[in-house]
Order: structure tokens, then sequence, then C-alpha cells
């Protein structure tokens, strides 16, 4: 394994218990310049797992609640009128930073929702016709309790393929959960986790990830993979070109964390659920089969060919 990517994976997992495989899916999205919607019932560690992120990362770390009353200008930012200079000035909105922690998204309006389309594909704000870049790395990461629907308002699907990972953590296993009565018990050690890693290091594990080698025969295998979505009968809306984009930096951002500069067709199997599942849309027919989006990727891995190299 990259030993930069081990050492935060480490820092990381003094807060994180037992999650390790979660945790390597999400560097892989950090690498990639990705967001990551992470849904899973409550206190399993969704907002835990971003803030000991972000707090191994010296750079800026937003949480905004998203609630029904929280407006796009709280997210994006607003123009002020300032009365001693007679001018309009930018205040900042909770997206200018590095890691913008969305929790529990799907409370608030499809208004506010929206507004983070802009700044989710292209890194950046648009308030009163003027532009503002956002500080780089950025990653949003938001997170949603599946199990709750009074009162939320689901995210549409064109939003949905704009995450590049969907995660869920799970509960711990008895040890893992021993660990954390033992470590939790009688503080929480969060606030006090040290950054390991600087925003320029970030960018630089971005620029070696990109540099991954990848075979001809790969891409094929991951365009078949994504084609094959598109054919399965429980599926109204197979995985879009920008899925099949993003399958692609992930399986060589995999490859870069488990310390190689090429990518195996294993890697392109790790990540094909997490980067691919959320992005298809389930016919009617497949809730009453019990044949969710993930058992689909499954499938079509299994009926696609594995190429040999």
């Amino acid at each position: 394994m990259n030993n930069s990517i081990k050492v935060l994976l480490d820092n990381i997992e003094k807060i994180i218990v037992g999650k390790r495989p979660v945790l390597e899916q999400l560097v892989t999205a950090l690498l990639c310049d990705g967001h990551v919607l992470i849904e899973d019932v409550p206190g399993v560690g969704k907002t835990q797992i971003v803030g000991a992120l972000a707090r191994s990362v010296n750079g800026i770390f937003h949480r905004i609640q998203f609630t029904p009353d929280v407006m796009p200008s709280d997210v994006m930012g607003f123009s002020m009128f300032n009365p001693s200079t007679r001018e309009f000035e930018y205040r900042e909105g909770a997206a200018m930073c590095n890691f913008l922690l969305a929790d529990e998204i799907n409370r608030t309006s499809p208004k506010t929702q929206s507004s983070l389309l802009e700044i989710m594909e292209e890194f950046q704000v648009t308030v009163d016709r003027k532009t503002y870049s956002l500080p780089r790395p950025f990653m949003v990461l938001a997170t949603q309790n599946p199990v709750e629907c009074f009162g939320t308002y689901p995210l549409p699907e064109a939003q949905m393929d704009r995450f590049f990972l969907k995660l869920t953590i799970g509960y711990p296993g008895r040890e893992g959960e021993m660990v954390i009565l033992d470590r939790f018990g009688s503080s929480n050690p969060a606030p006090a986790l040290e950054s390991v890693a600087s925003t320029s290091d970030i960018l630089d594990l971005q620029e070696q990830a990109k540099r991954v080698r990848i075979e001809p025969e790969l891409k094929e295998y991951i365009i078949d993979i994504v084609e094959e979505t598109r054919k399965s009968p429980d599926v109204i809306l197979g995985v879009s070109p920008r899925g099949s984009l993003n399958l692609y930096r992930a399986a060589k951002a995999w490859a870069f964390i488990k310390g190689r500069d090429y990518v195996v067709p294993d890697d392109i199997q790790q990540m094909a659920v997490p980067v691919l599942a959320h992005r298809i849309i389930m016919g009617s027919g497949a809730k009453m089969k019990n044949v969710t989006a993930a058992d689909v990727v499954l499938g079509c891995i299994k009926n696609v060919k594995v190429p040999v190299l």
C-alpha cells in the first residue's frame, strides 16, 4: 500500500473502528476529486467518518445541517451591500472550503439541494452573475438516513449521478463495538485528532493516481459492464457515461492505494458496486423480486467476460 495513504488511513482509524474497506473507498473518492454519499442508519458513524477525514487533512472543514429552512444562499453565499464602499460584496457560504459535510441532505428542499449541482460538477459557485472558484481539493460528503421518509426530499436522479460513490458503513462487529466502548466511553477523541497530510499532499497524490496505467482491454471491460446494466430487465435506466468514466478513475485510484502503478480486473470489480449502483433506476418489478441495484451490478460483473492480460 502507498505509504502516504496508509498514514492517512491509520489516522482516521483512531476514530473509526473496524471499517478499513469503507475508509479505503472514501480515500479513493478523495484521490479522484469525487463526492461521496453515505447512506446508513443513525449512530453508525456517518458524521464521525467525515470529520475524521477532514481533520486528518490540514484543510478547511465546514458542516451544514440540512433542514427545510436552509436556503441556497447558506450554501453558495450571497451579496451584501456595504454602506461604506457603496458596493455589493460577496459573503462566503458553507461551500467555500475543502471538505463540505452536507448532513442529512435529504431533509432540505429540492431548491437547496440543487444549489449543490454547480458546486459538485464545476467546483465553483455563481452568485449575482459572478463566479467564485472553490479551494482545491474540494469534496462534498453528504449523509442521509435510508429508513426515514417523513419530512424528507429524495435526491433526484441527476444529483445522485453527481456523487462519485455511495457508501454504507454498517454495524461494527462485536469486537469492534467493544473497542468503541473503551475508546469513546469516557470522552470523544475526535476533536483532538491531528492532521497527517496537507492539501498540497492530497493534490500531489491525485496527480500520482492519474498516472496509473490501464490497458485498452480493461477500458473495454468497464464499458462492457456499464452496457450490461442497460440491458437488465430489472432496470429502467442503466448507468450513464459519467458512471463509466468514474469507474475508470476509481479503478486507477484503487490500484494506486494498493501500491500498484497499473490496473487489474479486480480493481474494477472492487469499485463497481459503490461507483455504479446508485446510478441505476430499478423497475417496479425488481422490488417485488427483492432485487437491488447492487445485485444488478454484481450480476453484470458475473456475466461479462474478464479480459486476459
